[in-house]
């Protein structure tokens, strides 16, 4: 709720606005230093018990005794019933401070009390490493940055003194990359960082009411929802990056986790971290003796041999994330908190990332992951909270960022851009090109003409379905009507019929292998009363079954088409598992788990904890994650 504030100036009334429940001013083109002043020391004055809401009064505030704006009408906060998605206000508006050359949240600057300019939506810092990579793509002579001010804007935009430099995607695709990475070996060692370490100091102070803000707010929102959890429930998501690394440091002062009870970092190797971020871990494991860092990590997969067989990940097809990553992260989350009945993960997520995680809520379900409730402490915060954070409280973080990396997930990930894929060129050029020679194979595996056009202008990453795959026809479920019973159909499978199958039918009921005419190869799916739902005859090794649905309020289907789908669902699971564990994140109940042994899978679903809640057969498209992954897309 904010609470307009009237102050005098010259005459004339002039408006600004703070929030009760953490301070924040809206900025005005009109508004003064002083008005500023005058309503942070109104703000300060008022109990913690009063900033969440506080009446407004027609004329003054029974808080702080400040008159109010008489033009217009506010009512009391409480009828509003507003609740913020955060209790930081924040906005994508940053200003530059000419005096000390620095962007600054605030239009007055906090170090010299100079108004700054308008300067861009959101920034990083641009360490002295980066520094020197760009004065070399630029053809400077390395050190010509040493004392000028530079910032990454977004993108590939960066500012040296607030003035935009003239790098674009045609620049980088230009260059030589091995005469670029000889020469930055080459001067590496001569990297100043005697005018970077002072600016940074001077960025500290000047924007230090903003990191008291955000600070606060994030602590006292950790303390609120980790209330009712005790501390063997709660553990961090930790990547190794910036923001689980910022997140971290806020939990743990938060909570006051001392070295013998220790916070769970849970970090999710996806086996393609960078080296950077693998060395980091290792260090972090040193630095905080309250800090226990525990690696999941799906050692039944290789990702190269899955890329042979189900093609490289795209923007739309990310099924690395969940081999990798979601379904390893939740086994070790099984395996770690069996006998908990609730949990709770502190994850370093934020809206302003992408249009997708723009939609979060700051607390929710892990849609991912079914058993664990997650919180985002930062949600709202930009790169420059996130580095404003870091270097105000001089925490340690992955060395990649001072080469210029913006994020540091998967070093080959399809969400990389060109400036990542430039920067891997350069300091990681034997996984850089190994990887690309992967991709050509694939492109003309599957038929593309020019494969090193297509892998080169990126093209791979827009690649959809499984067009020029064997494994693809997986994805097709084959079946007919049966001529004499209108709720029987005949299935011809691309596996042969086997145990795996059966099990696939225990969300709908308890599977009797003994009721069935064992001439028919019978088996029935039934409810606990013995009541038939569906009926099951194939022989096994088999191709050819069929399954008779018998009763469809008890499947929970709207009618015989909809019990189908669901079938059809099951299915699909049996033709195209490929043991990536997506089914076990989405069980709450942790009956169902997927094994992988010598390239063959093994779908299994405990009966004693199976609520025959389905969830896990319709979640995902037709049934399987990789039915999405692989459908064919027709011309």
């Amino acid at each position: 709720m904010f609470i307009p504030v009237a102050i005098e100036n010259e005459g004339k009334k002039k408006m600004i606005q703070y929030k009760c429940y953490g301070f924040h001013r809206e900025k005005r083109e009109d508004e003064s230093y002083e008005a500023y002043l005058q309503a942070k020391k109104a703000y300060d004055v008022l109990p913690k018990s009063d900033r969440s809401y506080i009446t407004i009064p027609s004329s003054e505030c029974n808080q702080c005794r400040m008159l109010f704006e008489k033009t217009k009408s506010y009512p009391n906060a409480k009828e509003l019933n507003f609740q913020p998605r955060s209790e930081v206000e924040t906005h994508s508006r940053l200003y530059w401070c000419k005096q000390c050359n620095i962007p600054l949240y605030d239009k007055v600057c906090g170090c010299c009390k100079q108004k700054g300019v308008a300067f861009a939506k959101d920034c990083r810092v641009v360490f002295p490493e980066e520094k020197l990579l760009l004065e070399l793509i630029l053809g400077k002579k390395p050190g010509s940055f040493r004392n000028i001010s530079i910032w990454n804007g977004s993108g590939n935009i960066y500012y040296a003194n607030k003035e935009r430099i003239p790098l674009t995607i045609s620049t980088l695709k230009s260059l030589d990359t091995k005469k670029i990475r000889k020469k930055y070996q080459e001067f590496e060692s001569e990297i100043d960082t005697g005018y970077f370490d002072s600016m940074i100091e001077r960025f500290i102070i000047a924007n230090r009411q903003r990191f008291l803000q955000i600070e606060e707010d994030a602590t006292n929102y950790i303390r609120q929802v980790a209330k009712d959890f005790q501390k063997d429930e709660i553990f961090v998501s930790f990547s190794g990056g910036k923001d689980s690394t910022v997140v971290a440091d806020l939990v743990r002062r938060s909570l006051d986790f001392s070295p013998k009870e220790k916070l769970l970092h849970l970090f999710g190797d996806t086996t393609l971290e960078f080296p950077y971020t693998l060395e980091y871990v290792k260090q972090y494991k040193k630095t905080y003796r309250d800090a226990f860092v525990r690696s999941s990590k799906n050692k039944d997969k290789n990702f190269e041999e899955l890329c042979q067989i189900i093609g490289p990940p795209s923007r739309v097809m990310r099924w690395c994330c969940t081999i990798f990553k979601t379904g390893a992260i939740n086994r070790q989350i099984e395996s770690m908190f069996k006998n908990k009945t609730k949990i709770i993960s502190f994850q370093g997520i934020r809206r302003s990332e992408s249009t997708s995680r723009s939609k979060y809520e700051r607390t929710s379900e892990d849609s991912k992951i079914g058993k664990q409730q997650a919180a985002e402490p930062i949600i709202d915060w930009y790169d420059f909270d996130v580095w404003l954070y870091i270097l105000s409280r001089k925490i340690p973080f992955n060395q990649a960022y001072r080469l210029g990396y913006a994020r540091v997930g998967c070093w080959c990930c399809p969400n990389n851009s060109t400036w990542s894929e430039f920067l891997s060129m350069i300091h990681m050029p034997d996984q850089y090109f190994t990887f690309r020679e992967q991709l050509i194979d694939f492109a003309k595996k599957v038929g593309k003409k020019d494969p090193e056009v297509y892998v080169d202008t990126g093209k791979w990453k827009a690649r959809q379905g499984g067009n020029g795959l064997m494994i693809a026809q997986t994805s097709v479920v084959t079946d007919k009507p049966c001529v004499t019973q209108e709720n029987a159909f005949n299935y011809e499978l691309t596996r042969p019929l086997s145990d795996e199958l059966y099990e696939l039918m225990k969300p709908f009921g308890h599977l009797d292998f003994s009721m069935g005419r064992k001439r028919l190869h019978e088996v029935y799916v039934v409810d606990s009363n013995y009541n038939s739902i569906l009926r099951i005859h194939g022989k096994a090794g088999s191709t050819s079954i069929k399954i008779i649905i018998d009763d469809i309020a008890r499947m929970r289907a709207k009618d015989l088409a909809d019990a189908k789908r669901k079938i059809d669902c099951q299915i699909t699971k049996y033709q195209m598992c490929l043991g990536c564990r997506a089914c076990e994140s989405v069980c709450k109940y942790s009956a169902i788990s997927v094994s992988d042994k010598e390239g063959s899978t093994n779908y299994k679903i405990d009966d004693t904890k199976c609520v025959k809640c389905q969830e896990c057969v319709g979640h995902f498209t037709l049934g399987c994650y990789m039915r999405k992954v692989l459908a064919i897309k027709r011309n």
